[in-house]
């Protein structure tokens, strides 16, 4: 699990569209699930980036066991999927365990 001194906020498919669509700043979205080894590996960059991004940028994880209308709505095949949203839009897609600075330029794009 992330460490306690992270922001990073666990949305559900009935808390999806208040968090994260309706957000004011661009909201990362992190699919992932509890069996899922390369998702762990995503998962402290994730939550780095809550910190150090806080203010610019919301950051969200979806359980896609869960939360399978809400992974299903955003056509999640594989995980971990994050998903970088923007006035309620995906403006950006990452797929895989990617490398930090690949989900930093991603970020920064839509800063």
């Amino acid at each position: 699990m992330s460490k306690t001194t992270d922001k990073v906020m666990h949305v559900t498919d009935a808390t999806f569209d208040d968090e994260v669509i309706k957000s004011e700043v661009p909201v990362l979205v992190d699919f992932w699930a509890t069996w899922c080894g390369p998702c762990h590996m995503v998962a402290p960059i994730v939550s780095d980036l809550s910190v150090t991004h806080e203010g610019k940028l919301k950051v969200a994880k979806v359980d896609v066991d869960a939360c399978q209308k809400t992974a299903i709505r955003f056509n999640i095949r594989s995980i971990p999927t994050l998903l970088l949203f923007k006035d309620g839009r995906v403006v950006d897609q990452i797929v895989g365990a990617q490398p930090k600075a690949k989900i930093v330029a991603a970020v920064d794009r839509a800063l």
